[in-house]
């Protein structure tokens, strides 16, 4: 195996250096274009744009999210990372996460659309029934803002943040 040794790489055109080394660590000036799969390691970080702070890239990501219509047969519009969902009744809605989270400690958010009519209010909230949430699965509940009544939602979107196994 051979081994080169640079302090700088500059392209044929131009007279800005490309890529800088200091020991195992490189720095590229200007843009980075990547085609095919690339991988992010969990320690890349970002800087704010104004340049005071640093967040994790990886652990800001949002790990599932998810769209359904959950009137009549309940359906997915859309989703990510989510395997399968299951009616469980009057707006409960069983959601398996298809790569589980790292553990039951994660964060999930939602919101609901309307429910029979337009006028019709409904709200999104996450239940401990059935022993959800774990690091599999969790449950949306959709009531109504008026009565407080488990309602079947037309429009209820999902999404989990934290760790991933």
């Amino acid at each position: 195996m051979s081994t080169i040794k640079v302090d700088k790489l500059q392209g044929t055109s131009g007279a800005v250096t490309g890529l800088t080394f200091s020991g195992a660590n490189g720095t590229f000036g200007g843009t980075l274009a990547v085609t095919g799969v690339h991988t992010v390691g969990t320690n890349a970080v970002a800087t704010s744009e104004g340049g005071a702070a640093t967040t994790s890239v990886v652990q800001g990501l949002a790990k599932s999210w998810l769209s359904i219509n959950g009137t009549g047969t309940i359906a997915v519009r859309a989703s990510f990372n989510i395997s399968s969902i299951t009616d469980q009744g009057v707006g409960l809605t069983d959601v398996a996460i298809g790569n589980n989270m790292s553990s039951a400690e994660y964060s999930l958010s939602g919101a609901s659309g309307t429910v029979h009519t337009v006028t019709d209010n409904c709200r999104l909230g996450f239940s401990t029934e059935a022993g959800t949430p774990t690091a599999a699965t969790y449950r949306a509940i959709t009531r109504e803002a008026n009565d407080d009544q488990n309602r079947d939602a037309n429009y209820s979107y999902t999404q989990a943040f934290g760790s991933l196994a």
